[in-house]
């Protein structure tokens, strides 16, 4: 096997592994955050943590005034507790884009002070639903059942309005090429880009610029942590890492979603927040270093990679997508082939980066 070539190791498994299983909703991401600050503390040289939980782990931080940012988002979606009927029964709201048609018959986790309780989202048995008359799954009729006699029962468990719910699916290995767990969207990118980081070290590149591996919080609520850690770091380039839809299951058009299949390679974007400076070089690094990857146009890439682009006095900014199945379910999927790839495409790009600085930070 090529020694420069990224392959996932076991050691890498257990990272992602521990990673995925921990819960971190929009707005509580201090759980895997930790994990992933810990992991990504022996390959870089400062890390610092801004005040709503974005961390930042830094190589070469003081002896170059330019600033390279590889970012993915830490959070997961969540549902709240909204309001607790007389009869002891949850209705929730959602922390991101929840989907509540997945909803019925999901175990559920609720985050209470006094610990997590368990829970599910019920739903009417079929032989009591009359055919003519079927709902289906909304905000106004899903809810769940926490075994509680009463609403005083539930309050007496430690229940309330505001506390957060989680699903408790743990990651899995599917036919020895599948990743599959929730969060996937994104946690797979904050896997990537502590793998770039320790591949950076691993191989001793001397990098010419300061680089800022970023675990930014909220983007499901509208990329605020982004927002908030470019105006702090200032970045003269953003290489974004998320998720993108797998396009080759059923019910999907491809001619509005674009033809993407996991295990095919990264997905390089069009869109008007993607520089075509950076993008270029991404794919003729692809080329030159035969890392196969697709190819996705979107009128906003609706990822961190927009405000990154727009802020400050503006950010050469650049998104690389992993395809991914069933997002925002518990059974996201994506291809290891796609994540080795990814990792190994970002690795070359900071590398050609590293070597042609005028083309990027000469004015």
């Amino acid at each position: 096997m090529d020694k420069n070539r990224y392959s996932i190791s076991d050691q890498s498994i257990r990272f992602l592994n521990k990673y995925l299983n921990s819960f971190s909703p929009t707005g509580y991401e201090s759980e895997g955050q930790k994990i992933w600050k810990d992991y990504i503390s022996s390959y870089v040289e400062k890390i610092v943590t801004d005040l709503y939980g974005t961390v930042v782990g830094i190589i070469n931080p003081n002896n170059s005034p330019y600033k390279l940012i590889i970012e993915a988002h830490a959070d997961e979606i969540s549902w709240y507790v909204n309001y607790i009927t007389e009869d002891g029964l949850i209705y929730v709201s959602r922390n991101g884009g929840s989907d509540h048609q997945i909803a019925p018959s999901k175990k559920v986790v609720i985050h209470t002070e006094k610990g997590l309780v368990n829970g599910v989202f019920g739903w009417p048995a079929i032989h009591t639903r009359k055919s003519l008359e079927e709902k289906n799954p909304s905000l106004d009729n899903i809810f769940i059942d926490i075994g509680a006699f009463d609403k005083k029962e539930v309050e007496k468990i430690g229940v309330h309005v505001g506390c957060f719910i989680t699903y408790p699916d743990e990651f899995f290995i599917m036919n020895h090429n599948y990743f599959v767990c929730r969060s996937l969207d994104n946690k797979i990118g904050g896997f990537i880009i502590a793998e770039v980081a320790k591949m950076i070290i691993e191989h001793e590149i001397d990098l010419q610029f300061g680089l800022y591996v970023v675990n930014s919080v909220q983007e499901e609520v509208g990329l605020r942590g982004a927002k908030m850690i470019s105006h702090a770091i200032k970045p003269h380039i953003a290489i974004v890492t998320d998720v993108t839809h797998d396009t080759s299951t059923p019910m999907i058009d491809k001619k509005i979603q674009g033809d993407i299949k996991c295990g095919l390679g990264p997905v390089i974007g069009y869109a008007p927040s993607i520089h075509k400076k950076i993008r270029e070089f991404i794919i003729d690094t692809s080329k030159n270093k035969k890392i196969s990857f697709q190819r996705l146009v979107s009128s906003r890439t609706g990822t961190d990679t927009d405000a990154f682009a727009y802020s400050n006095k503006g950010v050469l900014s650049s998104l690389i997508s992993i395809p991914l199945k069933y997002m925002h379910t518990t059974v996201e999927m994506v291809h290891k082939k796609d994540v080795e790839k990814t990792i190994q495409l970002i690795f070359e790009t900071l590398k050609g980066i590293n070597y042609s600085q005028e083309k990027f930070f000469i004015d």
